[in-house]
């Protein structure tokens, strides 16, 4: 049954561990990215005043605000958020304003036209139909390689698994018991809808990416567990 894009509720999970200068951008972004949203912000921890920025007048612009002791990883703070979301749809956005907020409506499309029968939408940074911000190349390359191992063992097509924008029907999210608490998170996940014969579709979007000088997080170590995750949930589970 195909949603109605006016009406439908968007729950916006925002993993947050240090980003305090971009935090506040990226909630306005949301706020006007053109779909009713519920705004669910997890603080994972983090030592550089985005605790005390959510504690204050910045937090009452989201609708939930979930505080974690100490730093508990990515996947930790998805699952936490995706608990608490009751949306229609639900979708991760990071902090660091890598990814346009705006490019939500696009994303809902394949739940609202035509046969209406996405489960899941990704956006892929690879699928090259609209403005693209050139990557390193190591960088692309391993996310490309990752992707490939993942689509051998999950006999997908995707072109980007590690892409950060995962659209879900919130029923779809919310029925996978999710293990990962770090970055382990986007080959579980993967692997897991695969298995649930989740009817998967791409969007290419937009990316800007940034440096590790500006902040990015996930390095070698990520991309040795991402490959470990890839075989453990598709072989094993």
């Amino acid at each position: 049954m195909a949603l109605d894009k006016d009406k439908l509720l968007l729950s916006v999970v925002i993993p947050c561990y240090n980003e305090a200068d971009t935090l506040k951008e990226v909630i306005e972004r949301v706020r006007a990215c053109g779909l009713r949203t519920e705004l669910i912000v997890v603080d994972d921890g983090s030592t550089d005043g985005s605790r005390e920025l959510l504690r204050g007048e910045l937090g009452k612009k989201a609708d939930k605000i979930l505080f974690h002791k100490r730093n508990m990883g990515k996947g930790a703070a998805l699952k936490h958020g995706f608990a608490a979301a009751t949306g229609d749809l639900v979708i991760v956005q990071d902090a660091d304003l890598e990814y346009d907020p705006g490019q939500f409506p696009k994303l809902a499309e394949p739940f609202c036209t035509g046969d209406a029968d996405a489960d899941v939408v990704y956006g892929s940074r690879y699928l090259r139909g609209s403005n693209f911000c050139v990557d390193g190349f190591y960088h692309e390359f391993g996310n490309k390689l990752l992707t490939l191992a993942s689509n051998l063992f999950s006999d997908l097509a995707l072109t980007d698994m590690e892409t950060c924008y995962k659209m879900f029907k919130r029923e779809v999210i919310q029925s996978l018991k999710l293990k990962e608490d770090r970055f382990g998170f986007e080959p579980e996940v993967t692997a897991r809808l695969a298995k649930k014969k989740c009817r998967i579709y791409e969007i290419p979007i937009s990316y800007k990416p940034r440096t590790f000088a500006q902040g990015k997080k996930i390095g070698l170590k990520d991309a040795f567990r991402a490959l470990y995750c890839i075989i453990k949930y598709n072989l094993f589970e």
